[in-house]
């Protein structure tokens, strides 16, 4: 058998090998191409972004959170101020059993159960990876403790930090306000007004009154530096630093003691107090009783010191003197007496015969006077210092609603009076326009008896109302209302007080306004209806008491408050002003429930004045005699 011979084809294998050979010397210089044109492209073209990358990861930028500004008073008392404390904190996403950790942590530290439901409240408004306190204000024996066992907490850590405190708490809670931590509403409004940039690091935020109002001069600038870390993550070297700025602190119109004076002046009443100097619109004393502890809000409130405040009868989270809406009752009836002078619908001298009731042309209702039998022949004078029903009532059906409305609405009222605190509301003053609108129903003549003396629709703030008597003190001249005073900057450059300039000036009579003043001024006098409260005063003071009706009555039914119960008993009135014949201080008092204003608010204002004229805390005044506390 014949083997077959295989001859080799060495061109074409020569050929195929040197093919192979161009084809991998084609790919590996593709290859080191598309190498080299990455290289160009990640050292030349992008260079920059990766060094900015690099530098980011070797440097760390760590904001520096300014102090923030005091409060003080015009005196220089502080109301709000700063002091350094330890806190135990958690960074959740770095803890693996939160819970656990947690129990660990309270054989170390004392951790009380408001402590973890404040913590938990934190969890949900939070993300994982802010560091969240657990325990504030720690003793330095439980610093010692902790840093003892620091070693066993991954994700836990004890900081300094300065904490707000407001030590007239209650007093001043409805003013000052307070701050809390920085939540997801906060961050939405800090990015629309484009100063989010300003609060890294920070964690709060003020929250209501002066510290919401003025939050822009109270923080501060936030610092920064820059801090060299290692592969680990810690700090090895400080490369730069940009020092925060403080921010300012603000110096308040408010007068501390005359606030604590009239906050007792109160007792167990509820209420709002406002002070103005009706020369320049400084708010002298701002009261919302009862109050609330700004400090609990600072960390979070626990669930329990929320739940009394929330659900307390008193509320006591509303600001009453701010937001408390309520009829003006007789403190009306001075200015409505200026309105019947302005247009003419009155003379001083023009008198009335009250016989107790007030019957409507072409009507059989009555609508009855405080005192039964009436106050026989009354001019505009004894009007006012006796507070006659009937002649208001008679007046203010020959102005008419409208007119009434286009007269009081320049004294303020009805519309807010653009305090420097947010939240404030406008009260209501009625119109036939008003009606039609908010009722779909027509003005009728009922209607405006009733608002004649300040019953009915009307309502008015103790801000709105104390605004209104200090443009009433000025002689019609009326001052923006305003509680700071002056702003300290943080470097020391302090601003000039601001000299204040009148906004408006209504077109009041001399000779009305006088007449006015002299009947208020008879208010306290004896046989007015706050005598008891102007007894003894070495200053002569004006006054108007006023009674706010909570709850209607039936037509010939007597009003009997030891038949209701507190809550809806009347609340009672009283405006004033001091010295009389120059004032240096304007001021609405309301008790709520408190009944007549004579007997009840208007010995709080005298206290008030006391102090502030005389420079010294009045002794308690003596009940007020029945048959004078009666009626406003």
């Amino acid at each position: 058998m014949k083997r077959r011979v295989e001859l080799k084809n060495t061109q074409r294998e020569i050929y195929h090998f040197r093919l192979r050979l161009a084809l991998s010397l084609g790919f590996v210089l593709v290859m080191l191409l598309a190498l080299l044109t990455r290289f160009v492209y990640l050292q030349v073209v992008r260079h920059s972004h990766y060094q900015t990358l690099a530098e980011n990861n070797r440097i760390s930028v760590v904001p520096i959170v300014p102090n923030r500004g005091l409060i003080l008073d015009r005196n220089g008392v502080v109301l709000a101020h700063n002091y350094s404390g330890y806190t135990l904190e958690i960074t959740p996403g770095k803890v693996g059993n939160l819970e656990a950790t947690i129990e660990q942590l309270a054989q170390i530290v004392d951790i009380q159960p408001k402590d973890r439901k404040r913590f938990r409240k934190l969890l949900l408004e939070s993300h994982d990876f802010e560091s969240l306190p657990i325990r504030n204000r720690l003793s330095d024996e439980e610093v010692a403790r902790f840093a003892a066992q620091r070693y066993r907490f991954a994700g836990v850590e004890i900081k300094a930090r300065l904490f707000r405190e407001y030590p007239y708490r209650e007093q001043t809670s409805h003013l000052i306000g307070y701050i809390g931590r920085i939540n997801e509403s906060d961050i939405q409004q800090l990015e629309e007004d484009e100063s989010a940039a300003n609060y890294r690091g920070s964690d709060y935020i003020g929250k209501t009154g002066i510290e919401q109002s003025y939050e822009s001069e109270l923080h501060g600038n936030t610092g920064i530096e820059q801090v060299e870390v290692d592969a680990g993550g810690r700090g090895v070297r400080v490369l730069s630093r940009t020092p925060p700025v403080s921010g300012n602190n603000l110096v308040l119109t408010l007068d501390a003691k005359l606030q604590e004076i009239a906050e007792q002046a109160f007792g167990n009443y509820r209420g709002a107090l406002v002070a103005i100097d009706p020369n320049n619109g400084e708010v002298l004393a701002f009261v919302s009783r009862p109050g609330y502890d700004p400090n609990l809000f600072i960390d979070g409130i626990d669930e329990q010191s929320w739940s009394e405040l929330n659900n307390s009868p008193d509320v006591p989270l509303n600001n009453r003197a701010l937001r408390g809406q309520y009829p003006l009752g007789s403190t009306i009836k001075p200015f409505m007496a200026l309105a019947g002078l302005y247009y003419n619908k009155r003379s001083p001298g023009h008198t009335i015969s009250d016989p107790g009731y007030y019957t409507l042309p072409g009507s059989s209702h009555q609508y009855r006077d405080w005192k039964k039998g009436g106050h026989g022949s009354v001019d505009m004078f004894k009007s006012i210092v006796v507070s006659c029903d009937t002649y208001y009532y008679g007046l203010a059906t020959e102005l008419g609603i409208d007119n009434m409305y286009s007269f009081l609405s320049q004294f303020g009222f009805g519309k807010k009076t653009g305090i420097d605190l947010e939240g404030e509301t406008s009260g209501l003053l009625p119109s036939q326009e008003w009606k039609q609108k908010r009722y779909q129903q027509k003005w009728y003549a009922g209607d405006t008896v009733s608002a004649g003396i300040g019953q009915g629709y009307d309502l008015v703030t103790p801000m709105q109302l104390a605004y209104a008597t200090a443009i009433l003190a000025n002689d019609g001249v009326g001052y923006h209302p305003h509680l700071v005073r002056q702003v300290q900057h943080s470097g020391g450059k302090e601003t000039p007080v601001p000299e204040v300039k009148p906004e408006f000036n209504i077109n009041l009579n001399p000779e009305h306004v006088a007449l006015v003043k002299r009947a208020m001024v008879a208010v306290t006098q004896p046989g007015g209806t706050a005598a008891q409260a102007g007894a003894g005063a070495s200053y002569a003071f004006a006054g108007k008491t006023g009674t706010a009706q909570v709850v209607g009555m039936k037509q010939g039914e007597k009003y009997d408050a030891s038949k209701l119960s507190e809550y809806y008993r009347d609340h009672a009135w009283f405006i004033a002003f001091a010295p009389a014949e120059k004032p240096k201080i304007a001021l609405a008092v309301l008790a709520e429930n408190g009944g007549h204003g004579g007997s009840t608010a208007a010995p709080i204002a005298r206290k008030v004045l006391d102090y502030y004229l005389l420079g010294k805390v009045p002794k308690p005044l003596p009940a007020a005699k029945e048959e004078e506390a009666e009626h406003d």
